[in-house]
């Protein structure tokens, strides 16, 4: 397995993967992404600001996780100070084929290495309130629980705060 920066050309493998994912999520009661989010848009986006990472297998996208300082102001709800800068995992996902490879957790360990690059000592991330694999895999990673929000994006949903400080 590999762990790279996305490329453009990527876009295309990366939907493949979450128009397999979004289902299973759905049925979960995890309804945090849908037709609309995450996009080609939002995906390209992250490309141009390099701050999206794929995890690939013989030469497949496996997982996608973007590597951003991006904070919702909603943050400062779970008690942290948003002013602080801070790596934050946006939009983790693994190919349903894949799960239980570790893909996740390299992708996480990935944000850590950015972190580390940039000397920054912050890690956070959020989780929809349904999403039971992540709440399970982030504190095996080392994040603790910081609180629950919403998110005005987001609407009517409930969302779980992580943080990690290196």
């Amino acid at each position: 397995m590999k762990i790279r920066l996305a490329a453009t050309e990527d876009i295309p493998q990366i939907m493949h993967l979450v128009k397999k994912v979004v289902p299973i999520m759905r049925a979960s009661g995890n309804l945090q992404w849908g037709n609309d989010y995450p996009n080609p848009a939002v995906f390209a986006d992250d490309i141009a600001k390099d701050q999206l990472w794929v995890a690939t297998l013989e030469g497949n996208v496996v997982g996608v996780s973007a590597i951003t300082t991006d904070q919702d102001p909603e943050y400062a709800d779970a008690g942290w100070d948003i002013n602080e800068l801070a790596i934050v995992t946006h939009r983790l996902a693994v190919d349903p084929d894949c799960q239980g490879m570790g893909i996740a957790r390299k992708l996480l360990a990935q944000a850590e290495l950015v972190a580390e690059e940039k000397n920054i000592h912050i890690l956070r991330v959020d989780t929809n309130s349904e999403n039971k694999a992540t709440q399970a895999l982030f504190p095996k990673s080392g994040y603790t629980f910081s609180g629950e929000i919403g998110l005005a994006k987001r609407p009517g949903l409930r969302f779980f705060c992580y943080q990690k400080l290196l």
